[in-house]
């Protein structure tokens, strides 16, 4: 089994060529994505809408529908998301504007922690997603 590495075109590489948005597993009849963990920022690195965490989430999940696509995926074929947050207690924002994206009545799996910090000031959250294709 091999692995294959990408960054698509249709969204901004990772500023800074740090690594790549998505890792492709073939399974034999299709194969697994592993998505990197998204935060909301532009092709330069700048912070989309600093600490406002409905519009980072739009953002981040536009991003993923976007990196889906590329792999003839869609966002119904994510498995899991793992949401890591500055603060829990903004989880209804979250909530709110993820289900934009995931409107149910079942959604994928989910995992969302509160961490001490993310990496760029103003990023209020990162999210990594599983999705099967």
């Amino acid at each position: 089994m091999s692995v294959s590495l990408d960054n698509p075109a249709s969204v901004p590489a990772p500023f800074g060529d740090r690594f790549a948005h998505v890792a492709r597993i073939p399974t034999g009849s299709g194969a697994l994505l592993v998505l990197s963990g998204q935060v909301a920022v532009d092709e330069t690195g700048q912070v989309l809408s600093p600490g406002n965490v409905g519009a980072q989430t739009t953002a981040i999940f536009e991003m993923v529908r976007d990196l889906l696509t590329a792999h003839g995926a869609t966002l119904a074929d994510v498995a899991h998301l793992r949401t890591f947050m500055r603060d829990l207690s903004r989880l209804p924002e979250y909530g709110q504007a993820r289900n934009q994206f995931f409107p149910g009545p079942l959604r994928p799996a989910s995992t969302t922690v509160e961490v001490s910090g993310l990496f760029l000031p103003g990023v209020e959250l990162e999210v990594e997603v599983l999705a099967a294709v």
